[in-house]
């Protein structure tokens, strides 16, 4: 794939990792929406919530867990958090490429949008 995520993940473009594993990248999104705007993404290229397999169920579990570790490094699990999957265009997705959201530092209104 030729998306922007997969061109981070293979080193090609920089970015401000926060985490990496052998399944995981996680950095700093480029145009937050609050103090704390992480991106969670998995380094397996698939496009959209709809593409997933029984056998990424796995794999979007340590996202979220990763999501997790990452709020309590940043100091934003006691006061509070958001994580969002957006999905296709109306859904918000941007990138064709997987990726969990984690805001915070700040209050996060309800609706969102």
């Amino acid at each position: 794939m030729d998306c922007i995520f997969c061109k981070i993940i293979k080193g090609e473009l920089p970015t401000e990792k926060v985490y990496e594993d052998e399944n995981i990248l996680a950095f700093n999104d480029l145009h937050p929406r609050a103090p704390i705007h992480q991106l969670i993404v998995p380094k397996k290229h698939i496009a959209t919530l709809n593409d997933l397999t029984e056998e990424d169920t796995e794999l979007v579990g340590t996202m979220v867990q990763t999501a997790r570790h990452l709020a309590d490094k940043a100091a934003i699990s006691k006061s509070g958090y958001r994580t969002v999957f957006n999905c296709n265009k109306d859904g918000g997705q941007e990138i064709m490429h997987l990726h969990l959201h984690l805001l915070g530092g700040r209050a996060l209104h309800w609706p969102p949008g």
